[in-house]
């Protein structure tokens, strides 16, 4: 479809969701994402993300495909990118673990543009000890392989993800968007 039919079919549904004063974090991260004309998501499951799966998950403009590790959302980002989609993988930052190899051997090796959303666990407030060496490791773990990384507000987070998703088409490279607990607390 192309892009004005899918900015068409973007602004009736955000007109049914409501104004963007009254927008929840999931929903601001969805309109990012449609705004940035992302039609291909790989999903790894996070508590945080549910509400944005399940809006993806029912818009028709985007493939959206459940995986069980980070690394196989990495190549199947890379091969919907060859195929001509823009592509989003929203993962957990514990994911990021995983899916180094794929990223530096692949994404960032070829040039490959991809969006991360990442649910950053492990920062204030967490109620999981286990997720806190993590949360504490993400950031640098970016920088070290030279991912741009960004960490908006409620409020910003529409313009973040379509701003993450211009970079990481004109730089060719993965680009993240960090969400932590505030985030997700609407703070």
């Amino acid at each position: 479809m192309g892009m004005h039919k899918s900015r068409e079919a973007a602004t009736k549904f955000f007109a049914l969701q409501g104004d963007r004063q009254a927008m929840n974090p999931s929903l601001t991260i969805y309109r990012g994402l449609k705004h940035a004309g992302i039609d291909f998501v790989i999903s790894v499951p996070c508590v945080n993300l549910q509400k944005l799966l399940d809006l993806v998950g029912k818009d028709p403009e985007i493939i959206h495909v459940p995986v069980t590790r980070e690394e196989e959302g990495a190549g199947l980002c890379a091969g919907a990118w060859m195929a001509g989609r823009r592509s989003a993988l929203l993962m957990q930052n514990s994911g990021l673990g995983n899916s180094i190899n794929a990223l530096a051997s692949l994404d960032i090796l070829y040039g490959i543009p991809l969006l991360m959303i990442i649910s950053h666990r492990g920062g204030a407030g967490e109620p999981i000890v286990g997720q806190v060496p993590m949360g504490r490791l993400t950031a640098p773990l970016l920088d070290a392989m030279e991912i741009p990384h960004f960490s908006p507000t409620c409020d910003e987070a529409e313009d973040k993800v379509n701003d993450a998703w211009s970079l990481a088409a004109a730089g060719r490279k993965p680009v993240a968007v960090l969400l932590d607990l505030d985030f997700w607390r609407g703070a």
